[in-house]
């Protein structure tokens, strides 16, 4: 959502999350996502999905496994964001993306975005970059567009019984692949 005006994110530092992490990173993506706290910002998903977004061995995954990274925004030493990013050869994948409730509409995601970009061309080389988001969250698509993502129509089912994504509170999820060339 750009209807706040950009605003000086402050100094932000960037770095690969460590198993100390992994908790303060579950209560960072859960705030962002679901419940009443996720409400304070505008990516929540707490309207079509109940339940939680990721748990403490999902997070340990994406930390440990080959050619991922977990990236940890800091500002003045504390957590405000956080993203995936995973090598998958010529593009890189971007997922677990979250921003403090409070922070978000102030700047701060096109920073991140723009960082982690920059990581995976500068890490991996690779040549684009990668998305799937729930096809209903038009205003967050839109959002992604703006930062010249675009729409494939290639769709992946929901997992529709799985609670380890959450409690889908509608029949129609789906996720959609959006991507970005980086060259």
């Amino acid at each position: 959502m750009d209807t706040a005006p950009a605003q000086d994110p402050g100094q932000l530092t960037f770095r690969d999350a460590a198993d100390a992490d992994v908790p303060a990173l579950v209560t960072l993506i859960e705030s962002a996502y679901r419940g009443d706290s996720s409400r304070a910002g505008w990516t929540t998903e707490a309207d079509i999905l109940q339940g939680r977004r990721t748990d403490p061995d999902g997070v340990r995954q994406v930390v440990e496994a080959p050619g991922s990274r977990l990236l940890v925004v800091e500002r003045d030493g504390a957590l405000v964001a956080c993203c995936q990013l995973e090598h998958r050869g010529e593009a890189a994948y971007f997922g677990m993306f979250a921003v403090r409730p409070g922070l978000q509409g102030a700047g701060l995601g096109k920073v991140i975005i723009a960082e982690a970009e920059r990581t995976v061309r500068e890490s991996w080389g690779v040549r684009e970059m990668h998305m799937t988001v729930i096809s209903v969250r038009e205003e967050l698509i839109a959002w992604y567009e703006r930062r010249g993502y675009r729409r494939t129509g290639e769709l992946s089912p929901f997992p529709y019984g799985d609670e380890r994504f959450g409690i889908p509170q509608r029949d129609d999820l789906v996720f959609e692949l959006l991507v970005k060339d980086l060259v």
